[in-house]
């Protein structure tokens, strides 16, 4: 290797020396060795010979760093040697796209002996190589860290993980984020009992109350923020279900959808996991689930905090420009629980069938690759508008994380960790707290008149993308269910300026003040 190129990275250079020493036998004399020196090598094998050698380096070097984040979402979907555990580095084939192809076909052609063979493909519900990519993909974000050393991630058993064998968990895109929480759901055994967050996206009740109601599928709310409530409620049930067994599952939603409540995913898994573990009931089994579509992978990895699963709307970050419909669970590779759930999904996603299209999952690659940048200019720009947003007078509050005013201020300062996320102190000043925020008016006219007089932000459902949305959430919930303040509008930031979206709120906020004095 080039002397140049090896002192530009002196912890090559030192593997360098000791995998040759390792495989070389002694150079000869120096009068031989000019006599029979090889002739320079042409310009392409060259780039052959460096190629095989780094090559050979990364199969031999046990001390790899890992790939960071940022750079594993650019090459989302790239081509690599292996279709899964591809190891810390990606080797892509000679001559790939750097695009994934779109895999439309339904069905394959059968072998004349009949044997599709354990990786040969059948048809598109049950695998789909454009859906299985992203699976990949999105499995390896949910749990990538530097840190892969043995080290445990908040009671997560790591010891047989390494940097050229990094852990991957198991991952499956579902048709909507709302088909990944029904088939997360039945991935349970009967009966199956919910404990859900007293604030919490109204799909997931309304769910619960329609179509899951006539399957026995029961739910409570609880304060999730509060662990000594949680543990409460855990504990009944374990001591009720002694006998009969079925399924608890704890539903965390953080940062909760409107009210941007944060709940300690560490604190509440480490409740159930104690409580579980002292207790003589083998019968119930106990699973905590994160939605965590507000804080993707790059701001919140709950599987690293002890989460047995983690389930995202692919409709809102992941896509990130309004144009997908997609939901997508991974289940943790550190414990029971979520091995139980990685063989248990597969069989919900094969059997139901209500999978990704592979038009969705190539449109949500593409967003990843981004998705790194827009978070973080969408975190930076929600700071700003929370704070802006809290000085004005007419607003009576503001709900967002990053605020010291928020309850919940110092959990999500741990948690809600970003770009840093493999530090290990405890409280530090690079948190991202989110792109969602909420803010209430003195009455549900005035929070309508806020939302009538915006021209640069859009008054719509759904967030996440690159455009900023507004909604009024008490008007569109179930009137039998409404736990929206009536005045609270959500706010979902873009990647607009952040003066045009502070002049657009004043103005707005300035004529809905003179519209109701009128």
């Amino acid at each position: 290797m080039n002397r140049c190129l090896l002192k530009l990275c002196p912890s090559w250079h030192r593997r360098h020396h000791r995998l040759m020493a390792s495989s070389s036998s002694p150079p000869p004399a120096s009068s031989d060795y000019v006599s029979h020196q090889r002739p320079p090598l042409t310009p392409s094998e060259a780039g052959r010979a460096a190629y095989e050698m780094r090559n050979q380096l990364e199969r031999q070097d046990r001390d790899a760093i890992p790939l960071s984040m940022s750079t594993i979402l650019s090459h989302a979907g790239l081509s690599t040697t292996n279709s899964a555990h591809d190891g810390s580095r990606t080797t892509r084939h000679h001559n790939a796209p750097l695009s994934p192809p779109i895999e439309l076909a339904t069905t394959y052609e059968r072998p004349p002996d009949g044997d599709y063979g354990e990786e040969g493909l059948i048809y598109s519900r049950i695998c789909n190589p454009t859906r299985a990519l992203l699976e990949e993909v999105v499995g390896r974000l949910e749990v990538t860290s530097d840190r892969i050393d043995g080290t445990n991630f908040d009671g997560c058993d790591t010891s047989s993980s390494s940097p050229s064998h990094p852990p991957t968990a198991s991952c499956f895109a579902f048709s909507s984020g709302m088909a990944a929480v029904a088939s997360l759901i039945l991935a349970h055994k009967s009966p199956v009992k919910m404990l859900i967050p007293s604030d919490i996206y109204h799909g997931i009740p309304t769910q619960l109350h329609s179509a899951l109601n006539d399957h026995g599928i029961v739910h409570e709310t609880v304060d999730m923020t509060n662990c000594d409530e949680v543990r409460q409620r855990v504990r009944k049930h374990m001591e009720r279900e002694n006998e009969s067994g079925g399924s608890l599952i704890v539903w965390i939603e953080t940062p909760s959808n409107p009210l941007c409540q944060v709940t300690d995913i560490r604190g509440v898994c480490d409740v159930v996991r104690e409580l579980q573990a002292s207790s003589t009931n083998t019968n119930a089994r106990v699973t905590t689930v994160v939605d965590s579509t507000w804080a993707p992978p790059c701001i919140t990895q709950p599987l690293l905090l002890g989460a047995d699963a983690v389930l995202h709307s692919g409709t809102k970050y992941l896509g990130g420009h309004s144009d997908v419909l997609l939901g997508i669970v991974s289940s943790s590779p550190f414990n029971s629980n979520g091995k139980w759930l990685s063989h248990r999904l597969a069989s919900v996603q094969k059997s139901v069938g209500a999978v990704a299209s592979p038009l969705e999952c190539w449109l949500t690659m593409r967003g990843l690759r981004t998705l790194h940048l827009r978070v973080e200019r969408q975190c930076q720009t929600a700071m700003q508008l929370a704070n802006f947003l809290e000085e004005n007078g007419s607003v009576l509050k503001v709900h967002y994380p990053g605020l010291k005013s928020h309850p919940q201020h110092e959990v999500a300062t741990r948690q809600m960790v970003g770009k840093n996320t493999r530090r290990t102190d405890t409280i530090h000043n690079d948190s991202m707290y989110g792109g969602m925020l909420s803010f209430e008016m003195e009455s549900e006219s005035s929070a309508m008149a806020v939302a009538g007089a915006l021209r640069t932000i859009v008054r719509a459902t759904s967030l996440g993308g690159t455009e900023t949305l507004i909604e009024h959430r008490a008007s569109i919930e179930p009137p039998e269910r409404r736990t929206s303040p009536p005045g609270l509008l959500r706010l979902s930031v873009g990647l607009e300026d952040v003066d045009d979206l502070k002049r657009d709120l004043e103005v707005a906020l300035s004529v809905a003040l003179e519209s109701n004095r009128n």
